[in-house]
C-alpha cells in the first residue's frame, strides 16, 4: 500500500486574499484557485502544484479569535513549511511585518516560528 500524503489544510482567516498574498510572498507560492465556499464564505487556495493551504473566511462577523490551540482539542498548533534557504525566508517574513522567534538548530535541520496577523503559527524549517 502506498503511503498517504497531506494534499492541503484548510484554515479560517480574516481575509483570505490578503493571507494568500502574504503566503505567496513569504514562501514563493502561487494562487491555485479562489471562489465561493461553504456557508456563504470565500476560499483561496495558495501553494504549489502538489499541495496547498486553503484559507477560508465565512460570512462577515462569523469568525471569532482562536484561543490557545495547544490547550484546545482539535486545535491547529502550527503549519510546518520546508524551505531551501532559511535566512532568505526569514528576511521575507520580517519584510511582511512578522517577528520570527524560537530559532533552533536540531538534527537534521534548523527552524524558526512566526505568527501571522490572524494568530496562525508557522514553523519554517530547512534541512539543507
Amino acid at each position: 500500500m502506498a503511503a498517504g500524503r497531506i494534499e492541503h489544510v484548510n484554515v479560517t482567516v480574516s481575509d483570505p486574499q490578503a493571507t494568500a498574498a502574504m503566503l505567496g510572498d513569504v514562501f514563493g507560492w502561487k494562487l491555485r484557485w479562489q471562489g465561493d465556499a461553504i456557508s456563504g464564505g470565500f476560499t483561496v487556495h495558495v501553494g504549489t502544484d502538489e499541495d496547498y493551504i486553503a484559507v477560508y473566511s465565512g460570512p462577515s462577523g462569523r469568525q471569532t479569535p482562536a484561543q490557545d490551540s495547544y490547550a484546545q482539542l482539535g486545535g491547529l498548533n502550527h503549519v510546518g513549511v520546508v524551505v531551501d534557504d532559511l535566512e532568505a525566508c526569514e528576511a521575507r517574513v520580517r519584510a511582511a511585518g512578522f517577528s520570527p522567534r524560537n530559532h533552533a538548530d536540531y538534527e537534521p535541520g534548523r527552524r524558526f516560528y512566526f505568527h501571522d496577523g490572524d494568530g496562525i503559527e508557522y514553523e519554517v524549517v530547512s534541512y539543507g
